[in-house]
């Protein structure tokens, strides 16, 4: 069995590696391989003979248990069969979680469209009562494997991390250390002030690029980082510019989402905490992966000072949010 390493976890998998893989599940295979665009994962598009190509995701080694993947797979397969537009695994010889050599992996139906617009209050409504559904089916059970969406993994030990592995720049350790704990400390206070919200099982990474669009409306894919958590954390990521904007796409978004679920208003008191959140995770994660060589490839801005003037920058910004009141529909 080939041995991988953290800094380079990927290095064993080249292209003939991956058509072997796919041919190894059961599908003839015309040697046409297109690598699409995943950092955390790799995915490639696969020619196939005489049918619709199919795209493979080879998971990151030791980031998910096998369990916590099937979970993926279970939610993606539940909300599929109920005709809910969500992209699910094939099921292969009865397995969805498939492996070769050291990796494992699992195929894909290859479903094309575009990014959506949003720029019309019916795409939004369109949108919204689509998460409604899939909340509706995510509120029967929380998942037993895979995370929380909460303040400490997200926050506190991606703040840790950067601190303790010295990654901020030295004449900005003393404001980062400062006002990444006074951040948190008022993202709790968001979370204490919005009460016992419910929590569900949800996409978790719901942003325009983890949604396709065509003709016959949208599809939902990329379930990876889904998580049990809010529901406003599949709200929030569709909303942009102004207030007075986000505060109409809102609306729209819930006017659809209402008609298969309830919403509580009290999770609108979490859009900016869960926004700050994933603003001090995401660095970390980087910074967590820069062994992987794809990354400096992908982020070579992300060493340099200016970045991380300009991510303190933006923290200080979301301590002023989390001053304002919530946003209100």
């Amino acid at each position: 069995m080939l041995r991988m390493t953290d800094a380079a976890p990927y290095e064993h998998l080249d292209p003939d590696t991956v058509l072997d893989a796919v041919e190894s599940a059961g599908f003839v295979i015309n040697g046409r391989l297109l690598a699409l665009n995943s950092y955390e994962n790799r995915v490639y598009q696969v020619g196939v003979e005489d049918e619709r190509p199919v795209v493979t995701k080879f998971y990151r080694p030791g980031r998910w248990s096998d369990e916590a993947i099937l979970e993926e797979h279970a939610f993606a397969l539940e909300l599929a069969e109920l005709e809910i537009p969500v992209v699910a695994p094939l099921v292969v010889a009865g397995r969805t979680l498939l492996e070769s050599g050291s990796y494992r992996f699992a195929v894909y139906p290859s479903c094309g469209g575009r990014w959506p617009e949003l720029a019309i209050s019916e795409d939004r409504r369109v949108l919204g009562r689509f998460l409604g559904r899939i909340h509706m089916v995510g509120c029967a059970f929380p998942f037993r494997h895979r995370p929380d969406l909460d303040v400490e993994r997200l926050g506190q030990s991606s703040r840790d991390w950067l601190l303790e592995n010295d990654w901020i720049p030295a004449h900005l350790e003393t404001a980062y250390d400062s006002l990444t704990e006074s951040l948190l400390d008022a993202v709790r206070e968001r979370f204490a002030t919005a009460g016992t919200v419910r929590w569900l099982r949800i996409h978790g990474d719901c942003h325009l690029g983890n949604i396709l669009w065509t003709d016959d409306g949208p599809h939902f894919v990329d379930l990876d980082d889904c998580v049990n958590g809010p529901a406003v954390q599949d709200l929030w990521m569709l909303l942009s510019g102004e207030e007075d904007e986000m505060r109409v796409q809102l609306s729209d978004l819930l006017d659809g989402y209402r008609e298969f679920a309830d919403f509580d208003p009290r999770e609108l008191w979490l859009v900016e905490a869960l926004r700050t959140l994933r603003i001090i995770h995401y660095h970390a994660w980087i910074a967590r992966r820069w062994d992987d060589p794809a990354f400096p490839r992908a982020f070579p801005w992300f060493p340099e000072n200016r970045n991380w003037e300009d991510h303190v920058l933006t923290l200080r910004e979301q301590a002023a949010m989390l001053q304002e009141a919530p946003l209100q529909v």
